[in-house]
């Protein structure tokens, strides 16, 4: 048996086939069909309609899904007999066969496919087959060219397949076949690589720019979704990872990473913006302490010194202490506190027993108020200030720090109130820009390098036995 293939015209991935047009030839002798050579007569040239009349090999394709003989415009078979019984048929076919890939280096992927030659009832007992020409049986057309393959070379084998019926002859041509890079390089690897560079623009705009960053991060995680969907459209349904997987679904992770990042930042400048809120309050009503302390200090210390409607606090006088109760007590008015805010000012540890509920004046701290108008110099008074949200936005926050001669009040709770744990928003988008590009570049490096060491390594283990 000889073949001449003069034409690959598609393989495919999703139907696991590939279709090729050759010339099939087959020789064997059958000594009944010898005659008398004379000169000018040593073999002889015969029409298709010969061989339905003669014994001629039961062949068939045994993993052939369709094949035809051409017709036009007479069948493309011939029969020549020799002058000893040597016959010699040669017949054009177009055969589809099956051919099963392994598609997890796809594209990068090396495929071998084969066409397999049988007699379809005469075992080896019978009939059996050889390549005639050796390593050069099969020959392929240097003009053969396929837009996603190269054809790298074949193999012909000949083995023996025991069956239910027998032990049976069959050859086998193996044709080995290397992806082409180009087209998933251009329409695939590409656009998905520039889609994720475009959703890093998000980090050089402006935090509050919320249209333009939400906008941007959605359109990139949906073009990726629809790169995606269209890549695996045309391949087959297959249960394992590919490579072009491993890819587009890392470029998908980080345009929606992107898009998350942005998510955090609106978090963050949100809680921000409700403390720097809350530490103006505090700063507001720490103010209006120091001057009703100023001015506390100036006058007679009968007067009420914490009857206001924004602070309930508690005095130390020398060893008691006086609340606003004490003071509403002996003929001045009681205001409530506000909602949400409670400031105690603490002095000597000394005060009197039974201070619950509403608060008592002790007879010392009366008859010592004309005296103790303010502390002594050099000896601060501590004042906490504790503020709870009265919405739950978030968690009571404690301030203490000291009044007289000491730096502000809200120096110590809002230090730094743009910052959340020592980060702003513009932190993030600063670190973003850089992780997020290296991250990439490493990724881009890892990936190219291994599969494509893999394919090249991938051609001298293809379906070897």
């Amino acid at each position: 048996v000889t073949m001449q293939i003069i034409s690959i015209s598609t393989v495919s991935e999703v139907q696991m086939d590939f279709t090729s047009d050759f010339y099939f030839r087959q020789s064997w002798r059958d000594e009944r069909l010898s005659f008398q050579k004379s000169p000018g007569l040593e073999s002889m040239t015969v029409g298709a309609e010969v061989a339905e009349r003669i014994w001629v090999p039961d062949t068939f394709f045994a993993n052939e899904k369709s094949a035809y003989f051409h017709m036009a415009t007479t069948p493309n078979t011939f029969l020549r007999i020799g002058s000893g019984g040597e016959v010699f048929r040669s017949i054009r076919l177009t055969v589809t066969a099956g051919c099963p890939m392994d598609l997890r280096y796809f594209p990068m992927d090396r495929q071998a496919c084969t066409i397999e030659i049988e007699s379809f009832g005469y075992t080896m007992k019978d009939i059996r087959y050889r390549w005639s020409d050796g390593d050069t049986s099969v020959r392929i057309a240097k003009e053969v060219e396929l837009p996603q393959f190269k054809v790298l070379g074949h193999v012909q084998k000949a083995k023996e397949v025991a069956l239910t019926t027998g032990n049976y002859s069959r050859l086998v041509c193996e044709i080995r076949f290397a992806r082409s890079m180009g087209y998933y390089l251009i329409q695939i690897y590409i656009p998905a690589g520039l889609i994720v560079v475009i959703s890093w623009v998000s980090f050089w705009l402006h935090r509050d720019a919320s249209p333009a960053r939400i906008a941007l991060g959605v359109t990139t995680v949906l073009t990726m979704t629809t790169l995606m969907s269209s890549t695996n459209a045309a391949l087959p349904k297959i249960s394992y990872v590919k490579s072009i997987d491993v890819y587009l679904g890392t470029c998908f992770v980080m345009v929606f990473t992107a898009l998350l990042e942005y998510a955090a930042v609106g978090y963050l400048g949100k809680r921000i913006t409700m403390r720097k809120t809350r530490c103006q309050q505090l700063a507001k009503l720490a103010e209006q302490h120091r001057q009703r302390c100023a001015a506390a200090s100036n006058e007679p210390s009968s007067e009420p010194l914490l009857a206001s409607p924004e602070v309930s606090m508690v005095k130390t006088v020398g060893s008691c202490q006086v609340c606003p109760a004490a003071v509403a007590s002996q003929g001045q008015p009681r205001e409530a506190p506000p909602t949400g805010f409670t400031m105690v000012r603490r002095g000597a540890d000394q005060c009197c027993p039974g201070l619950q509920g509403s608060c008592q004046v002790c007879p010392a701290a009366v008859a010592s108020q004309a005296q103790q108008q303010a502390p002594p110099p050099g000896i601060p008074m501590e004042v906490r200030l504790e503020m709870v949200d009265p919405k739950g936005f978030g968690k009571s926050s404690t301030l203490e720090n000291t009044v007289d001669g000491a730096p502000d009040i809200e120096s110590a709770f809002c230090k730094n109130p743009n910052k959340l744990f020592g980060v702003g928003p513009s932190d993030i988008d600063k670190y973003s820009r850089v992780v997020f590009s290296v991250c990439f570049v490493c990724f881009n490096l890892m990936y190219w390098i291994i599969y494509l060491h893999i394919s090249d390594v991938l051609p001298d283990d293809v379906n070897d036995e």
